[in-house]
């Protein structure tokens, strides 16, 4: 792990088909990488669940049914809001999920689903989504208190 100008260090990025056979391998080694920020049982459950929303969201909506795609995760940490390089506090986990598919806005009243932003909403301590003729990318943060 390297950390940049900004103080933001990258520490994982992967790609895997968007298939949900997948799913299960995005979160075993999401729950790998997750093991040196210490993070309770409890924290590392909601980041994964969080994380396996998103994912899943791709793998749903984001390709057709005759098209192929990928799920992007890259994670960083970053110092909390109101700390400095030297202060030994909060850090941020971050943890972006991006396809190159289609955006497909949440359906009102959804009769199966439906329910992955929300979830992800009360897993993470933001969720930012952003769509394009790119694709989407979900950001997803969550504080890590007194960090090493």
């Amino acid at each position: 792990m390297e950390p940049s100008e900004t103080g933001r260090v990258e520490f994982v990025h992967r790609s895997w088909p968007a298939d949900p056979a997948q799913l299960t391998v995005i979160r075993h080694e999401l729950a790998g990488w997750l093991t040196p920020l210490s993070l309770t049982q409890d924290e590392t459950a909601d980041v994964v669940l969080a994380v396996d929303e998103a994912a899943a969201n791709v793998v749903r909506h984001a390709y057709g049914p005759d098209e192929s795609g990928a799920v992007e995760l890259t994670l960083w940490t970053e110092p909390a809001e109101g700390t400095g390089p030297g202060d030994v506090g909060s850090t941020t986990l971050c943890i972006e999920v991006v396809d190159h598919g289609h955006w497909q806005p949440p359906v009102e009243q959804p009769t199966e689903g439906g329910r992955g932003i929300p979830l992800m909403s009360t897993m993470s301590e933001s969720v930012l989504i952003h769509y394009d003729e790119r694709g989407s990318r979900v950001l997803l943060r969550h504080r890590i208190p007194n960090a090493a």
